[in-house]
């Protein structure tokens, strides 16, 4: 009988271990279906309630209050879209300016229109609203960390600097900024004037990498838009460029840039100068680069010192058709062109940009000023040789050749065929034949030219040699620079 007690009494512990198991089991069960029907309720609770955010009546800064929550929007981290994060990028021109004709800074304005998806920012169609003005909440958006890569710097900041902020329906957000860049461009001052500047500048993602961030031309645009009212002071643009940073060169890390390929755009300019950088230890990064080429006002130039330049020069070869005794005139003449040049070229040249070597303004003032003062040399040479005095008496008589010049009181320096001379080969007496007999004549020697036949002779060649040097000079000048260009 023990026996058998013992066992009923084991038998009744293992059962009421059971039941205390199962009644456990089914409180927590009863608590997890609970907890799950309260969240189901919270959930379609909030749902009606953004629904009621998006209902007929709501305003703009209402519905962007209840986008932009913390509790469903946090700006720090990237849109959630599948894969890469594409940013539609778009440049619009406003105004492009110079200081100068001979600066090689440019001052562009212009909007900058970036365009990106951010899924969190759709709202429904149910409000009045088919875009939502968030310029007073793009502190609270996820904007683009868009850096610009560029040779200058930015102007005095425009207030306010963004300009536009929109939010669509769909969730695209279009962000439109206004800049003004003061660029520092690339000429060649050697050719100035006949040089064309070219400025660029890039802009790419600081921190994000091309496997999150591409930056792309909207509507693939192989040039800038322009403005309808732009505007232009001392500022050429005679063509430009929107490309993809082609050439993976970094600046971001430490040590040598390394340049995969060497490659030039179609503007002569090496492409590694601003354009895609990769470093092995920073990742690689989209970049997009914009190329303005700009020209000189050539007409400026022309009628301001080349024009100028060429009246000078050949005013200055007028006084070889003055007389060689002309003195008053023809040192007047040389004396003013060549102050008159002086002026003009000192006047031009403090406006020209200081370099090191040789440039085309350079060599135009020179070869000019050679000129003017080589005519003026010339006239000294002629006044000198004028008044020497004549050897052996020889007559001046003007339009008469030199060699058929008389001495005073002596005969004639030459013959004619039939005129009767003294001949040597009659025997000891003396005798008279003509010129044709065959007889040796007594002929004097050629007297020497009188010093006023060889200043006028000198005067007469510098008449031709001057105005086809300074001729052939011009066409060497223009067509070499100009193609140098």
């Amino acid at each position: 009988m023990g026996w058998v007690a013992l066992g009923r009494c084991a038998s009744g512990g293992r059962l009421s271990s059971i039941l205390s198991l199962s009644l456990t089991s089914f409180v927590s069960s009863l608590i997890f279906i609970s907890l799950c029907i309260l969240t189901l309720a919270l959930t379609l609770v909030s749902l009606v309630r953004a629904e009621d955010i998006f209902e007929e009546g709501k305003s703009d800064k209402e519905i962007l209050d209840n986008l932009l929550q913390s509790t469903r929007y946090d700006k720090r981290l990237l849109p959630p879209v599948q894969g890469t994060l594409t940013v539609n990028v778009s440049v619009l021109l406003l105004s492009l300016a110079s200081p100068d004709e001979s600066s090689l800074k440019y001052e562009v304005e212009f909007l900058l229109q970036q365009q990106w998806y951010d899924p969190r920012l759709r709202y429904s169609n149910r409000s009045r609203y088919d875009f939502l003005n968030a310029i007073h909440h793009y502190e609270n958006i996820w904007l683009p960390d868009t850096y610009f890569i560029m040779h200058g710097d930015f102007k005095d900041p425009i207030i306010p600097v963004h300009f536009a902020l929109r939010i669509y329906r769909n969730g695209t957000v279009n962000y439109l900024m206004r800049r003004h860049l003061i660029l520092s461009c690339q000429g060649r001052l050697n050719i100035f004037p006949f040089d064309d500047p070219l400025c660029s500048f890039a802009i790419e993602s600081i921190s994000y990498e091309q496997t999150a961030i591409t930056y792309v031309w909207k509507n693939d645009e192989g040039t800038l838009r322009k403005s309808p009212s732009l505007t232009a002071l001392n500022a050429y643009l005679i063509k430009n460029q929107t490309i993809t940073c082609p050439i993976k060169v970094s600046w971001r890390a430490d040590g040598q840039i390394v340049i995969e390929e060497d490659e030039f755009d179609d503007f002569g300019d090496s492409k590694c100068s601003l354009c895609q950088r990769r470093f092995e230890e920073q990742g690689n990064y989209s970049c997009l680069k914009v190329d303005l080429i700009f020209t000189r006002d050539r007409s400026f130039y022309f009628t301001t010192v080349f024009i100028p330049g060429i009246i000078l020069v050949t005013s200055s070869f007028i006084t070889f058709w003055l007389e060689w005794n002309a003195v008053p005139a023809r040192v007047m003449i040389g004396v003013t062109t060549m102050l008159n040049f002086f002026t003009t070229s000192n006047g031009f040249r403090g406006t020209l940009p200081v370099v090191s070597n040789l440039t085309a303004m350079n060599v135009w003032d020179g070869v000019c000023m050679c000129f003017i003062y080589a005519s003026l040399l010339e006239f000294v040479c002629v006044n000198y040789v004028g008044r020497k005095r004549p050897m052996h008496n020889v007559v001046y008589r003007p339009g008469e050749n030199p060699v058929t010049q008389k001495r005073e009181g002596g005969t004639t320096g030459t013959t004619g065929p039939n005129e009767i001379i003294a001949c040597t080969n009659c025997g000891p007496n003396p005798c008279t034949h003509t010129t044709t007999n065959g007889c040796t004549a007594e002929l004097r020697k050629k007297d020497p030219p009188h010093p006023i036949r060889v200043a006028k002779t000198i005067d007469v060649i510098a008449r031709i040699t001057f105005p086809v040097a300074y001729f052939m000079f011009l066409t060497f000048f223009f067509i070499h620079y100009k193609g140098t260009s």
